[in-house]
């Protein structure tokens, strides 16, 4: 007893003094229970609690601990040779990828950075650096990205050879390397490969003969194999005969490439296929092929062709394009001019001349062709692509990682929110680490278990029981009872430390040299719709969800969809009339007239001229988002709208070739452009928009990589302005709950890349639980 009073009389005492403290406590029996919100408590506590986590889990690598070795003093040594040096902050990353790689024999590494923070350049100096000791590297790169990337590593590294695997001749390029084996190489050589192109395999067709065969005092006309002329059944040798006429064949064959089944042939029954037209001459190949080019017609590549022939031309084009760009006539004088010479330059950076043809996918021949580890080290950028399980680009992705020494995935958004968006990119990159762990794929191959382990081990499964009523037997009373099992965001902390961190190089925009970067502001700005708008919006919702309800209590739930849509789209295409319908009885649920002509400004639309008008007063360009450039295209109607105003706008259109999209917003900006409108989709990876430091989201969309993507696209390293972001929603409709769970999904897949939500437990609350479109959907009933 005497213990306890000065036990409580202590407490007592240490209250007066700290009276915040003592406003939140309770004493019972002398101890204090005191509720602490976890940001307040990592504020307080988190230093002390980063040097525990040091201490346990030490850091491979320190900068100020390595920089004194050998080894670290080699490395920065290659990186101070090249002819673009990294900053500061980029070198350390590179070391520490390095590191990770040789010294810690690691297979494979992540380097995940901020959108804009130098990702291709800084894969190209840790090559530079793997390539003192295996002079190839292969690289994985979206396809309108391949050439942006033999541009930069033409000017990062001296003496560089790079060969580009995207075009038909991608074969004929993998023979000549195949051709070279056990010669060794006087350069650095970086393989460039298209993600589309690693995965297109031969094109092939069923081959079979028929014949006429007489059975039980009957004629039949049947598929037959070339090869020893037997007669094709059902494909089965332990089921009943049954022959096949050449349309069942046909169709039989189409599924996949199969062999007779008569064990002393076993001939293949297809063929390949060798598309194109008929063969050009050398002279007709260049001069459609500089035809390509801007500035270059018919005249001028006829006028080329006579000067220069064709044998000449086309060494240029299909191996070294600068030298085309700089040509000089018999007198000294440059055949371009310089204003030529700038369009030809962009231009060629997305260009690749070809004459060979062939199909063979190129991960198959690097597999079957080329020795194991032949390519130093693998790039794959854009990494959060091959995280599916079933893609084609996945599994030869990871292919390819099983035939590098070792692998360095670039990603700006690591994960999408969800635990399995990691699964199958850590199996990728590091399988040995996943079979130790149990993680193995079933006997059959498939990884469906193992994926579900992975996800009630380190994320978040949701089970929803449901229990209907008592139904009757012969000889008792039951109840039904289903369970349904959903994924919901979240990853586990262990995970992180056991998965991610060990093999993950992180680095921020904030962290590069502040000189290098300007200031960088996003906004989100609601929107008031005007009287008439927001009457007739609350009646289409009020209807809508009525009906939606209805058919929930019917279990319907075809309507859902449908209703999120109009409701989330027709503030922004209110200018023309809605007419909403039952999508499978076409019965008609709402009508809805146009709210505004071709000459009055909407509300939202008003403030993005607004917007405009003030950035191009201080002399700013402004990229518009808007997702609606399909059927209910809202392009041309801004379009209109800022072009009466004064402004000068162009759009850019799923049309334009990805590969070609650079090069059209420079054209663009030459010719004086205030304003380009465009879908997120087409500009969300590779662009470098530095001439846009003002971008405007109309409407934010579902996907959170495209979010995050496109609104960094100017606010990268080279832009000498502040960049600002809008988000406008149109206040007190769905756009707004759109936008606001768009930002929670943000907050949850930043929690893999050392960012965390203000609560680092929102992440499994259950408001997140589901995808955003049907959180929207639960948020949009329980409202109404």
């Amino acid at each position: 007893m005497p213990d306890q009073q000065q036990d409580a009389a202590i407490s007592a005492e240490t209250l007066q003094e700290q009276p915040d403290v003592a406003e939140r406590a309770d004493i019972m029996d002398g101890v204090i229970s005191e509720t602490i919100a976890l940001g307040d408590f990592m504020r307080s506590f988190g230093a002390s609690m980063l040097e525990q986590v040091k201490a346990s889990n030490p850091p491979v690598y320190q900068p100020a601990l390595d920089q004194h070795l050998p080894v670290w003093q080699a490395r920065r040594a290659v990186m101070a040779s090249l002819r673009r040096r990294p900053f500061p902050a980029q070198s350390e990353a590179v070391q520490a990828v390095c590191k990770l790689l040789l010294d810690r024999g690691e297979p494979a590494a992540v380097l995940n950075a901020e959108m804009g923070s130098g990702k291709t350049m800084m894969a190209i100096c840790a090559a530079a650096v793997l390539q003192q000791e295996h002079p190839r590297t292969l690289v994985i790169s979206p396809p309108h990205l391949v050439y942006k990337w033999r541009r930069e590593i033409m000017e990062t590294v001296p003496g560089a050879k790079v060969w580009v695997l995207n075009g038909p001749d991608t074969l004929r390029k993998l023979l000549q390397v195949r051709a070279t084996l056990g010669l060794k190489s006087r350069h650095p050589e970086f393989y460039v490969l298209g993600r589309v192109r690693m995965r297109m395999g031969f094109h092939w067709r069923p081959a079979f003969i028929t014949r006429r065969l007489r059975d039980e005092g009957q004629t039949h006309t049947v598929a037959c194999c070339p090869q020893c002329m037997a007669p094709l059944d059902r494909m089965d040798p332990d089921g009943p005969r049954a022959w096949l006429s050449a349309e069942l064949a046909a169709a039989v064959l189409s599924g996949m490439r199969m062999q007779c089944t008569v064990k002393s042939c076993r001939s293949p029954l297809w063929t390949l296929i060798r598309p194109g037209t008929a063969k050009q001459s050398l002279r007709d190949l260049v001069g459609a092929a500089m035809q390509q080019l801007p500035t270059i017609g018919p005249v001028a590549s006829k006028r080329l062709l006579d000067m220069f022939g064709e044998s000449l031309l086309g060494s240029m084009l299909e191996d070294n394009v600068y030298e085309f760009i700089n040509l000089m006539d018999e007198n000294g004088d440059m055949v371009f001019s310089d204003r030529q010479a700038r369009r030809l330059e962009r231009s060629m950076a997305s260009f690749e001349f070809s004459i060979g043809q062939g199909g063979y996918q190129a991960t198959e021949f690097i597999k079957r062709y080329l020795p194991k580890n032949y390519f130093g080290l693998l790039v794959v950028d854009e990494g959060h692509e091959y995280k599916n399980e079933g893609s084609a680009q996945g599994q030869a992705m990871g292919v390819l990682a099983s035939q590098c020494r070792k692998t360095l995935l670039l990603t700006g958004t690591l994960m999408g929110g969800y635990a399995d968006d990691l699964f199958h990119l850590l199996w990728r990159l590091n399988p040995a680490v996943m079979v130790a762990d149990g993680f193995k794929p079933s006997e059959r191959g498939s990884f469906h278990g193992a994926n579900m382990a992975f996800m009630r081990e380190h994320g978040v499964l949701k089970e929803v029981y449901r229990e209907t009523g008592a139904s009757s037997h012969r000889t008792a009373k039951a109840k039904s009872l289903t369970v349904r099992t959903s994924k919901a965001p979240g990853f586990g902390p262990v995970g992180i430390l056991r998965y991610v961190l060990p093999i993950t190089v992180f680095l921020k925009l904030r962290e590069i040299d502040a000189k290098a970067l300007p200031h960088y502001e996003e906004v989100f700005e609601p929107v008031e719709m005007d009287d008439a708008q927001g009457a007739a919006y609350a009646l289409m919702a009020s209807t809508l969800v009525r009906i939606l309800k209805q058919a929930l209590a019917l279990k319907d739930s075809t309507l859902l969809g449908v209703v999120m849509n109009v409701l989330l789209a027709w503030p922004d295409c209110c200018f023309r009339p809605e007419t909403v319908r039952h999508p499978r009885t076409r019965a008609l649920l709402h009508k809805q007239p146009a709210m505004f002509d071709d000459t009055t400004l909407m509300p939202k639309e008003a403030r993005l001229v607004e917007i405009c008008k003030q950035e191009k007063a201080a002399g700013r360009r402004v990229l518009a988002y808007t997702i609606y450039s399909g059927t209910r295209d809202t392009t041309a109607r801004l379009r209109n709208q800022l072009e009466v105003r004064g402004f000068k706008v162009a759009v850019l259109r799923a049309s334009v070739d990805a590969s070609k999209r650079e090069d059209w917003v420079a054209d663009q900006v030459e010719r004086g452009v205030d304003v380009v409108l465009c879908n997120p989709e087409l500009v969300k990876t590779g662009l470098d928009l530095l001439e846009f430091p003002t971008i405007v989201f109309m409407q934010s969309g579902f996907n959170v990589y495209t979010v995050q993507q496109a609104a960094r696209r100017s606010w990268r390293i080279g832009q000498r302005k502040s960049v600002k972001v809008y988000y406008l929603g149109y206040a007190l409709t769905t756009q707004m709950d759109c936008l606001r769970l768009m930002g929670k999904k943000i907050a949850v897949s930043q929690s893999t890349s050392g960012d965390m939500p203000e609560s680092g437990l929102d992440v499994l609350n259950d408001s997140q639980g589901d995808s955003l479109e049907v959180t929207l959907a639960k948020e949009l009933l329980a409202a109404a």
